[in-house]
């Protein structure tokens, strides 16, 4: 006899991220009275919205704020709104990439149902603006796990595939090659569903655009076992990583998930951390990272790295080696339901922790980590870590940051909040980005946007392409958001 469709049912309130609806209320800061009945289908809506981003350093005042909850409320907002519409999820950017001044911004995060689940077959759809860890809910009884994510499990998926994250999946590289086809509301209210072999010109595009073309509804993505790993640490000089890498970590189906880290002003010394899959007991029996726990010794830790004038030395001698003291045998829905709370505050009044990527194909890694010492250390930044991962090249994206096999470099640093503070960011920020270019390389795209536009053309040289299918799609660009209005709008 057949199985019964799966009926999806509501997350329950309870399991509602805390960090999630925190920043909910922050990105609603200037609520006023409602509009009028026609608009009220959207979503709860208000009018003179501040939308911001974690960082706390990229406030964007739109003219309306609307939280959809089906695709029938997006397609009415589009067809009813006039002007620019801009679209946000979990706001883990960190350059204007999710508002416009004077848009609609389309609030996501409680467009987040459960469309459908097969196990059998691995694969789940869901609404773009549930979370990662909404999901993990919902696959860890049946023994599934996400097969491409980022390292935090509080992104939006939505947000994630506008990205084209990645994580630490050995050989898996971008999140669009776990996605088997999505469904993108278009400027006029249409519906459009595309995969690699429906519409491929759109998945491709759309997948990494940041919202350039439209608002991506849903996502059919494809699962994968949750298994028991046990965590491997080794120490090395980092002229020895490359051999390291390829030969234990690549070449080892066991290896599932993998980083290095850098600890600045150490940058010759790489702690390569991997996660294999293995049938010993488990040392934590949780199943997924609890939710609203405080980290005090965490964000302790990062604040005496960053702030203390022996910061680096007491993360070397004391925190590092504590930190893989004992073994660890987990879930891999455990190690891949990490909190961004676990890193403590982002900003103060001050201060923000910021991060930056880069690129760079796998031969080149150690050419790169010298320039980029040199630059930091030039300008006395207060970098507190550089992790590297590997990619190959991507799957086929417009906007692909991985053209051939690269390793990545996840700079995460202090800075202040003031003008003088964001112009020399600017200015140490440009000068990685023409290092990573020497190098054949290039840098991420969801964070500051203190690259010059010849550095984003060339660093993505397909951006005309995308601009123009924008065009064809989108003709009057509607969508629009702080990143496209510096490097794509005419």
């Amino acid at each position: 006899m057949p199985k019964p469709p799966f009926t999806p049912r509501p997350v329950p309130p309870s399991t509602v991220d805390p960090l999630r609806r925190a920043l909910l209320k922050a990105g609603l800061l200037s609520a006023a009275a409602p509009l009028c009945q026609p608009l009220l289908a959207w979503g709860a809506t208000v009018t003179g919205g501040v939308v911001n981003d974690i960082t706390g350093m990229n406030p964007v005042t739109v003219t309306q704020v609307a939280t959809p909850r089906s695709n029938a409320d997006i397609q009415q907002a589009l067809r009813q709104w006039p002007g620019p519409v801009s679209i946000g999820g979990g706001r883990f950017s960190m350059g204007g990439q999710i508002a416009s001044p004077g848009s609609l911004h389309l609030d996501m995060r409680r467009f987040n149902r459960l469309l459908s689940l097969e196990p059998r077959l691995r694969l789940a759809r869901v609404q773009a603006g549930m979370s990662w860890r909404e999901l993990q809910q919902w696959i860890d009884p049946h023994g599934l796990a996400v097969k491409i994510m980022q390292s935090y499990a509080n992104f939006s998926i939505g947000g994630s595939l506008s990205v084209n994250a990645h994580g630490r999946y050995v050989g898996l590289g971008p999140l669009v090659n776990a996605v088997r086809s999505i469904v993108i509301a278009l400027a006029d209210g249409s519906l459009l569903s595309a995969s690699r072999q429906q519409r491929p010109e759109v998945f491709f595009a759309a997948i990494g655009a940041y919202g350039a073309l439209g608002v991506i509804c849903e996502v059919e993505l494809e699962l994968t076992d949750n298994q028991r790993l046990e965590r491997q640490v080794n120490r090395m000089s980092l002229n020895d990583y490359r051999d390291f890498f390829f030969k234990h970590v690549r070449a080892d189906s066991r290896a599932l998930m993998h980083n290095a880290d850098l600890a600045p002003p150490y940058f010759q010394m790489a702690t390569a951390v991997t996660w294999r899959v293995s049938d010993k007991s488990l040392t934590d029996s949780r199943r997924l990272t609890p939710q609203g726990l405080r980290y005090w010794l965490q964000e302790g830790a990062i604040r005496a790295w960053a702030e203390l004038p022996g910061g680096p030395v007491l993360r070397k001698k004391i925190a590092d080696p504590l930190r893989f003291a004992r073994a660890a045998v987990l879930w891999r829905n455990r190690e891949a339901s990490l909190d961004v709370a676990s890193l403590g505050r982002i900003a103060d009044a001050e201060h923000s922790f910021v991060l930056q990527e880069y690129f760079v194909p796998v031969a080149k890694l150690e050419h790169f980590v010298t320039a980029m010492a040199t630059i930091l250390e030039t300008h006395k930044v207060a970098a507190l870590n550089v992790s590297i991962r590997h990619s190959p090249a991507d799957a086929g994206t417009v906007l692909a940051w991985a053209r051939q096999e690269v390793f990545s470099l996840v700079l995460y640093y202090r800075q202040g909040k003031d003008e003088a503070a964001r112009r020399q960011v600017g200015q140490w920020t440009r000068q990685l980005i023409d290092a990573a270019l020497a190098q054949g390389g290039s840098y991420y795209l969801p964070y500051q946007l203190h690259a010059s536009r010849e550095q984003f053309h060339q660093a993505y040289p397909d951006a005309g392409k995308l601009l123009a299918l924008k065009r064809v799609l989108d003709p009057a660009s509607r969508f629009r958001n702080q990143l496209w209005n510096k490097y794509l709008m005419v």
